[in-house]
């Protein structure tokens, strides 16, 4: 049941690239951010309300506050890095570069999580460097 979560997540990831980079033709890319940010704390907060999880906030300990905070200052970091490059670059640039998060966070969850290292993983992760570099060095037209 999670890949379909997870493709949910690539489609919905991949239209957040592509409008965007359509809204950011005359709006400065941070303000942009901003002003999605808004309805990312309305639409969330919305669900827990819905679903009835509000009353869960004061089960949550100490290490995990701190953990889902750090998560928040690098998602908002990594949006707001990603939104500079979307105004600057195209977008099928960006995003190839970008999801070299990807190998980033392969390498991160064996050191921290110590997941498994499988020989299709690292070939996966190799691949998709490869792949960012041919899109790095090659000649874009924006």
């Amino acid at each position: 049941m999670w890949i379909f979560w997870a493709l949910g997540a690539a489609i919905a990831a991949a239209l957040v690239i592509v409008l965007t980079k359509a809204g950011l033709k005359n709006v400065d890319s941070s303000l942009a951010f901003a002003i999605q940010s808004v309805f990312i704390l309305l639409i969330t907060w919305g669900v827990i309300l819905v679903q009835g999880n509000f009353s869960d906030l004061k089960e949550i300990d100490n290490k995990a506050w701190i953990l889902l905070i750090c998560a928040g200052i690098a998602t908002t970091l990594s949006t707001l890095f990603s939104f500079k490059a979307l105004s600057m670059g195209p977008a099928s640039y960006v995003v190839t570069i970008e999801r070299l998060s990807l190998v980033f966070a392969i390498i991160l969850s064996i050191i921290f999580l110590k997941e498994k290292i499988t020989w299709q993983l690292l070939t996966g992760a190799a691949i998709m460097v490869v792949g960012a570099v041919l899109v790095a060095l090659s000649e874009s037209k924006e």
